[in-house]
């Protein structure tokens, strides 16, 4: 066992072996944790808003719990019945079908045979919602990861990566070797159990085109939601029932706004990330400038944001440096500005404008009693990676206040002034603290003082799952050509490729990956890293 430093609030636990069948033992064993998640050969330990324990204490604690749970007994490795036997069709026509042959030395049918030929089994989940790693191929499969992950692998894309097979459970980036599709869903968050591909189950891939999914939609059924839980916010309609305590309708979402809130912790050990606001603190602000719950839902808009008031609301703008302007409707007067951080009555048909003014990332618009969005996991946070939550909001979605109802007057006894280090700005250097590891010593002494010494820039393929960034000399490895198990990532995670160009990990990141992880952005600077644009430069110290 070894204990190694994931950022301030975890701590993840390297073992010789499976980690999977030590979950259970562990969540039952650490009382303070917040979170066990386990991956191929570690475990991610996390304490949500305070500092990880002295990582000699915490060996001490945790060298009985696993040696108890390390005897003999079923694994994920198990042929047991585990869940049962999963049949995977797929048409094998991926795009890295050819490259795994040639990494082989083996031909293409001969690759598509073996793997058909051996049944897999799930070891554990992570990646995303419905990512099963799957275990016990034909070991002349091994392949390693792409060099450089693609930005967006297809829904049920079949893929090959160290000792594991998976299935994407949706579009989503991806550094897997593909081999080819399947139409079969593997995570369905309105059915019970969400996850087709569960630890212990076997699963045996078959080569043809995919069986149907389901007889055709009976005429007035509207179907099955789309996949991964993803739905439309509102019924864009001014006289529904929900609107009896007021509403706001969407009129130009720019180029990204949706409905955030504190996310859904707890839940990465079946894929789903934490998720929620970028900036938690400028969420919290918002909402008490209007007399709200600290937590509740409210929208996060990347650039312009224009809504209007259907009957009397009352709403604060906090996060980005933005210019928030107000037109009348019974007056016509304005627009007027309105300074951020302050709750403004809005009458129906009053419409507010947010337009960026170059600094920041996420702006957050809260209205007095919280938005009524539909929950999916506990949560109304739209997760980009994991399609769960809300769609994101579109001209002509209305979103209706949940209460309490309207107040006649809305006193500013809660204005919200932002405090701490300057919002970055493109082309300006913000400064980051890191916490260095879980994965620094997988590079030379040499990259890791380059981590610190050379400023990064944020580069256009940036969004809530991640946040690539580009420096003039790239990150060297040890061992190039050495492969990581998958194992979990937090928050604020640097997660290096073998291009040796950082991904810093967004709240909607993939809950585990293959790729090491060098440092991780400190806890009092999450916050202030989720608000990084697109040219923003950033210089990292570690502490």
């Amino acid at each position: 066992m070894r204990l190694l430093r994931a950022g301030s609030s975890a701590v993840l636990v390297e073992l010789d072996e499976l980690a999977g069948v030590l979950q259970g033992a562990l969540e039952g064993a650490l009382g303070g944790a917040t979170e066990v998640v386990p991956a191929a050969r570690t475990l991610l330990l996390r304490w949500d808003g305070r500092p990880a324990p002295d990582l000699g204490e915490l060996a001490g604690a945790l060298r009985p719990v696993l040696d108890t749970a390390a005897s003999p007994g079923p694994s994920a490795r198990d042929d047991g019945d585990g869940g049962g036997v999963v049949e995977v069709p797929v048409v094998y026509d991926g795009p890295d079908l050819a490259e795994v042959a040639r990494l082989t030395g083996l031909d293409e049918a001969e690759v598509v045979r073996r793997h058909t030929a051996t049944p897999w089994s799930v070891a554990f989940t992570g990646f995303a919602p419905g990512f099963a790693y799957l275990v016990g191929g034909d070991p002349a499969l091994r392949v390693p990861r792409r060099e450089v992950p693609r930005t967006r692998v297809p829904a049920g894309a079949v893929g090959l990566a160290g000792e594991f097979s998976g299935v994407y459970p949706r579009a989503s980036p991806g550094g897997w070797q593909l081999l080819g599709r399947t139409d079969l869903p593997v995570w369905d968050a309105s059915r019970e159990p969400p996850a087709l591909l569960r630890p212990g189950t076997r699963v045996r891939f078959t080569a043809g085109p995919p069986a149907p999914l389901a007889p055709p939609t009976p005429p007035g059924d509207h179907g099955p939601r789309p996949a991964g839980g993803a739905s439309r916010s509102a019924a864009p309609a001014r006289d529904a029932a929900p609107l009896r305590l007021g509403g706001l309708e969407v009129l130009d979402p720019g180029p990204s706004a949706l409905v955030t809130d504190l996310g859904r912790p707890g839940r990465a050990d079946v894929g789903v990330s934490p998720g929620g606001a970028l900036d938690r603190g400028s969420l919290r602000a918002a909402n008490r400038a209007v007399g709200g719950a600290a937590g509740a839902p409210a929208l996060e808009a990347a650039g312009r944001l224009v809504v209007r008031s259907l009957g009397r609301t009352v709403v604060a703008v906090t996060g980005a440096l933005v210019v928030v302007e107000v037109l009348r409707a019974a007056s016509g007067a304005g627009p007027g500005r309105v300074r951020p951080g302050l709750p403004v009555p809005l009458d129906d048909g009053d419409v507010l404008t947010l337009e960026p003014a170059g600094a920041g990332a996420a702006a957050y618009l809260a209205v007095r009693g919280g938005l009524d969005v539909p929950r999916v996991l506990g949560s109304a946070a739209t997760d980009v990676m994991s399609g769960l939550g809300p769609a994101p909001l579109r001209a002509g979605d209305v979103l209706a206040v949940a209460g309490p109802p309207w107040l006649d007057a809305a006193v500013p006894l809660l204005p919200q002034e932002r405090t701490g280090p300057p919002l970055p700005r493109p082309g300006a250097v913000t400064a980051l603290d890191v916490v260095l590891g879980p994965r620094d010593d997988w590079f030379t002494p040499a990259a890791v003082e380059l981590l610190q010494r050379q400023v990064w820039r944020v580069s256009a393929q940036t969004n809530r799952v991640g946040a690539r960034l580009e420096g003039g000399v790239p990150l060297e490895r040890r061992d190039p050509g050495r492969e990581l198990p998958s194992e979990p990532a937090v928050r604020g995670a640097l997660q290096v490729p073998p291009s040796g160009q950082p991904v810093l990990f967004g709240p909607d990141h993939p809950v585990t990956g293959g790729y090491p992880v060098v440092a991780c952005v400190a806890a009092h600077h999450l916050d202030l890293a989720g608000q990084l644009p697109p040219g923003a430069l950033v210089r990292f110290t570690a502490r």
